[in-house]
């Protein structure tokens, strides 16, 4: 009998794909690869190819994918990037961090940027946008791109909760000068362990972002090019990767499959805003299945009490927390959806059961 129902649980997955897993450890370790070594490169390739761009970059996280992506397209003191008011903070740190400012603009109901706020937070000193695409449904990248050329503004993709999304057959991190991904071990394609990579059309940013992974040091002629920092993919973590992203397809799939239970079961609670976006040529592959809940914590609440572990990203804003020193200039639908959200469970390794299971505990929480 179920009471219980994780968020997501690696070691199903690694029992799932044990053999495979097992064996891409086993060969790493008796070959001593550890570091920037075949598997690495092997998974960057297969990583550009699913993505649809010409570079992969492994690295140590997703943040580090969008502060090697600014100060590769040369993002600094002195420029302003505009960032979405609803994210993980990683996405603003990643501006603060290179010495430029973030300017924040707020979300639609989807999540995302809100498109038709862009332009007039753009000034004289803006010189790139990020737009985050949230829970494997991505922001209005055709608008975003056109937005960007008119400015002559960068563009890096935070696809980190996204991978193999698309519009009209254009991958998440292939619209952008670069696309910025996490393998932490709760994403879409997670490791055992963090990581990251960017990828890009752009061989000078490949280039860029290989050297200062290691201390700023080219590994085929010997030479530093900069002070750089100490940030790549472990080639363990990356001999993980290559086996999972064999099955990331066929996981999607099962995604998919599972969100149409959610939305076919709870789309009879009105006070429930469900993820059911439905907008020609997007992709939503359900990193996260992400609701909104007129009771706010009160529902998320008994969910948890019930024995459904949920996510609630993020009651609080980042841009009120005093110690970030962010401006606040008011973001409605940002602080309207933090009060509110709340995501189910969703993973490949979840059950139909539990998935019933769920759908049983929201009901009984509006039979009270």
């Amino acid at each position: 009998m179920i009471s219980r129902v994780p968020f997501v649980d690696p070691s199903r997955v690694y029992r799932l794909l044990k053999d495979k897993l097992d064996a891409a450890y086993f060969d790493v370790m008796s070959r001593g690869d550890l570091i920037d070594r075949g598997h690495l490169k092997s998974f960057e390739t297969k990583l550009a190819n699913f993505v649809g761009t010409k570079y992969a970059v492994g690295l140590n996280s997703g943040y580090d994918a969008l502060h090697m992506s600014l100060r590769a397209l040369g993002i600094g003191p002195g420029d302003e990037v505009i960032v979405p008011a609803h994210t993980f903070v990683a996405t603003c740190s990643a501006v603060v961090n290179v010495g430029a400012t973030p300017v924040l603009v707020d979300v639609s109901k989807d999540f995302n940027i809100d498109v038709n706020k862009v332009e007039e937070a753009v000034t004289k000193r803006t010189k790139a946008i990020i737009p985050v695409h949230l829970s494997g449904w991505m922001a209005d990248m055709p608008e975003i791109v056109r937005i960007a050329d008119k400015y002559n503004l960068k563009v890096v993709e935070d696809a980190c909760q996204s991978l193999g999304s698309s519009i009209n057959g254009v991958g998440a991190g292939a619209w952008g000068n670069t696309g910025c991904f996490s393998f932490y071990p709760f994403k879409i394609l997670g490791g055992y362990g963090d990581g990251g990579a960017i990828t890009t059309n752009d061989e000078n940013v490949a280039i860029f972002a290989r050297r200062m992974r290691f201390n700023g040091e080219d590994r085929e002629d010997g030479e530093y090019y900069g002070h750089g920092f100490t940030c790549l993919l472990d080639n363990l973590q990356a001999a993980f990767l290559i086996v999972k992203l064999d099955y990331l397809p066929e996981s999607i799939k099962r995604r998919k499959y599972i969100a149409s239970l959610y939305n076919e079961s709870l789309s009879d609670l009105p006070d429930l805003l469900l993820p059911q976006y439905d907008r020609k040529g997007f992709d939503h592959v359900y990193q996260n299945y992400t609701i909104r809940s007129r009771q706010g914590s009160g529902f998320s609440d008994y969910l948890r009490k019930n024995g459904i572990e949920v996510l609630t990203q993020f009651r609080k804003p980042y841009y009120k927390h005093k110690a970030l020193n962010l401006i606040d200039k008011g973001f409605p639908e940002t602080e309207a959806l933090s009060r509110e959200v709340c995501s189910l469970p969703m993973s490949v390794e979840i059950t139909d059961e539990e998935v019933e299971f769920v759908i049983k505990i929201a009901h009984s929480f509006y039979d009270l």
